[in-house]
């Protein structure tokens, strides 16, 4: 697996921090930026994105979570499952008075796609 450069995200409007993380064991795989402890971050996102899997597979959505939005009073915090691999999802948190929503959803998505796992 080539290194994964979250870093690449900062360019985006109000980046304050990104990582990619094994929603199965809750560990960090790579972070970026200080915004928030992403070690904690990444356990309670997991468990976040998991309790939203279990609640669509009980309804009987037959859809997959495309991400999830978290709004808080400064900061929007994005979690994003790869395409590619649903037990790996991306976390960004931007500052919501400088960002963009919809096109950091947009560069989030393009990101995953430069992502090479081989």
């Amino acid at each position: 697996m080539s290194k994964i450069k979250l870093s690449e995200l900062n360019g985006i409007d109000g980046y304050l921090g990104s990582a990619m993380v094994d929603m199965e064991s809750g560990m960090l795989m790579a972070g970026d930026g200080s915004a928030v402890d992403m070690e904690i971050a990444a356990a309670g996102n997991s468990q976040v994105l998991k309790a939203k899997m279990k609640v669509a597979n009980s309804l009987k959505l037959d859809d997959r979570v495309e991400d999830i939005l978290i709004t808080l009073g400064k900061q929007y915090h994005l979690i994003r499952p790869l395409e590619s691999n649903q037990s790996i999802f991306l976390y960004l948190v931007l500052d919501k008075s400088k960002s963009n929503l919809a096109l950091a959803r947009h560069y989030l998505k393009s990101f995953e796609k430069q992502l090479d796992f081989s």
